[in-house]
């Protein structure tokens, strides 16, 4: 049985310029906020020389994915390297989590950075969530991700995470507007994102004692 899922009030449309219902989604992008939130927390520490092999290493995975999304396009597979189809999404979240999972267990064998490893860990159990509920529901990785790093950047101070869970609302709110989610998978994703970012802290503190 194929769910349907239906497109968000059209409404929302009529309150939020397009302009900047596609702006918030773009910066509202699990491949720029995470990393961001990150490289934040990296800089602010003072560590100058993991924040540029971070950089570095998100440069790298963007480009896979980029690169894999394009092969896609130029088999015919995809109409476009967004992914907006659902059998689009559903086969780059397969190789997101391919590729989370083991850039994981790369980081925890070599174990030089076990927070990053615990991170990317985190990213792909999101990933496989939107994937086993997606018969209900058109989980919003876009407000899992942006939740998730603003529970990361608790570690700067409270009115880091407010700052950014306020940001987290305009990106819901931008999702409406573009009819590309429901109010369920917004919620989905919010809740997704929550209890990835509650699990951070604690299991961190856990891993490195």
């Amino acid at each position: 049985m194929v769910a349907i899922h239906a497109t968000a009030a059209p409404q929302y449309a009529d309150r939020m310029p397009l302009p900047l219902a596609r702006a918030l989604s773009i910066f509202g992008h699990p491949m720029l906020v995470l990393p961001m939130a990150v490289l934040a927390i990296v800089l602010m520490q003072g560590d100058g020389r993991t924040a540029l092999w971070s950089a570095a290493g998100f440069g790298a995975f963007g480009a896979l994915v980029i690169g894999y999304s394009w092969w896609q396009v130029r088999r015919g597979r995809w109409s476009h390297v967004d992914a907006s189809a659902r059998h689009e999404r559903s086969a780059l979240n397969r190789f997101l989590l391919v590729a989370l999972t083991a850039g994981a267990v790369l980081m925890a064998w070599r174990g030089g950075q076990p927070l990053f490893a615990l991170g990317l860990a985190l990213s792909a159990a999101m990933i496989l969530i939107a994937m086993l509920t997606a018969r209900w529901c058109k989980l919003s990785l876009h407000l899992a991700f942006v939740v998730f790093a603003a529970c990361l950047l608790r570690e700067l101070g409270t009115v880091w995470m407010l700052v950014a869970l306020l940001f987290a609302g305009a990106v819901a709110w931008s999702r409406l507007a573009l009819q590309r989610h429901t109010h369920r998978d917004l919620v989905a994703g919010a809740v997704t994102g929550a209890l990835a970012g509650l699990a951070f802290w604690p299991l961190a503190s856990r891993w490195t004692g």
